[in-house]
């Protein structure tokens, strides 16, 4: 069969069944990659910075809505109030994450608590590499600026060091520090005091900015495009093998033609054989 195959037309035809094949691969990854869309788009809206007192209630549910969202509030920060979370990477090596107390000016104390009563919310200062390179936060009147998170489900059966928190959970650090808290987090992404921003971002050192941007929108599944997709997948597996079949069904006529030369020819008739000369004996 591979002699038939080797013939220059089926040669020719294997080169356009390829051809044709990869076209239909290239419609099969558009198909793809229109199967998948955003369920919601980009929301811009998240970028600019709003009030933290009108954007989250204290003691309410994190609403996913705000999740994202940037925001700025006025406070200041209680250095006796921070701890480490572990185990955070930052460009591959593992490091600490600086959270720190953040009493909010302005935020209305929760229900069943004093009027007077400072609401707080942590802040995730930045990043260190070492638990000694973490300093004191900002001292004074902080104009604070970051992205505001739901809080992390602490780790379960986990004893964290002292000063150390298993995760940014408001939960956890609301025993640590005995506050009222947000029941979010925020990411800070700068802390302006006196007219100078004194964050990470803004301040070299060991120190550095955590850098989160907004988490990707969710995904939903075209099932008609993906139904398309495989169905072009099948379809370049199909001009193969109609290249295939046609040199199939070559190399069959092929072997039928040599079987009738050779029939016809064992059914042709032989020339008779000379009879012997029989030499004449004289008595």
């Amino acid at each position: 069969m591979w002699k038939t195959a080797l013939k220059p037309r089926w040669i020719a035809g294997l080169v356009f069944a390829f051809l044709v094949s990869g076209v239909f691969v290239l419609l099969s990854q558009w198909q793809f990659g229109r199967s998948t869309t955003p369920e919601v788009p980009d929301n811009p809206a998240t970028e600019q910075a709003q009030a933290l007192t009108g954007t989250l209630q204290p003691g309410d549910f994190f609403p996913g809505s705000v999740a994202d969202q940037m925001v700025t509030a006025d406070g200041f920060y209680d250095p006796a109030r921070q701890v480490l979370v572990p185990d955070r990477l930052k460009n591959g090596q593992s490091g600490y994450w600086v959270v720190s107390a953040f009493a909010v000016t302005g935020a209305p104390a929760l229900s069943g608590s004093a009027a007077t009563a400072q609401t707080w919310i942590p802040v995730a200062r930045g990043w260190v590499a070492e638990p000694d390179d973490a300093g004191a936060p900002p001292s004074g009147a902080v104009t604070l600026t970051g992205r505001l998170l739901p809080s992390e489900s602490p780790l379960p059966a986990t004893a964290p060091a002292p000063g150390q928190a298993s995760a940014v959970s408001v939960a956890e650090l609301i025993n640590y520090w005995d506050v009222s808290s947000y029941p979010g987090f925020v990411a800070a992404t700068s802390e302006v005091v006196d007219g100078t921003d004194a964050s990470a971002a803004a301040v070299s050192g060991a120190l550095l900015p955590l850098e989160i941007g907004p988490q990707p929108p969710a995904q939903q599944v075209n099932w008609l495009n993906l139904f398309y997709s495989l169905e072009w997948v099948v379809f370049a597996g199909f001009a193969l093998f109609i290249w295939w079949r046609l040199v199939k069904d070559d190399y069959r006529r092929d072997l039928e033609e040599e079987l009738d030369d050779e029939a016809h020819h064992e059914a042709a008739p032989h020339p008779a054989a000379p009879e012997p000369h029989q030499q004449k004996v004289t008595p």
